[in-house]
């Protein structure tokens, strides 16, 4: 298995540098599969949907796209992959944001009650209290 940072996957979707998307498309493509996977970790899923959101402009619905194309790749690795699959779902149904819903859904995992938050938006994802 081989860890994946968030430049290496947005090289991958964006295909906005051509020397450097050319290495990712080899990396992803040629070099990984079912037997070596690259591993995303939760950190890299959250930077890599704020990159293509705010950098890129992609929509709720295109990056939802982008996570669940990800998530059904044999030769991708998504730490905490049922979390990630529930904040994609969150996000694709206009219930929040991405990294929202993933920090209520993993503190959840965790075995929290709840989570404490001063953010109204938030508010909005099941698991989120305002303090």
């Amino acid at each position: 298995m081989i860890g994946l940072d968030t430049n290496i996957l947005v090289r991958y979707f964006a295909q906005d540098d051509p020397a450097q998307s050319r290495k990712s498309n080899a990396l992803i493509q040629n070099r990984l599969s079912e037997e070596n996977p690259g591993f995303v970790s939760v950190v890299v899923m959250i930077e890599l949907v704020w990159v293509l959101a705010r950098v890129y402009g992609l929509t709720p619905q295109n990056l939802s796209a982008t996570i669940e194309r990800m998530l059904q790749s044999d030769t991708f690795v998504i730490e905490h992959e049922q979390q990630v699959f529930a904040a994609m779902i969150a996000l694709k149904e206009g219930r929040g944001s991405f990294s929202d819903a993933l920090v209520t859904m993993l503190a959840a995992r965790a075995g929290c009650s709840e989570t404490l938050t001063f953010d109204r938006k938030a508010l909005r994802l099941p698991g989120f209290v305002l303090l």
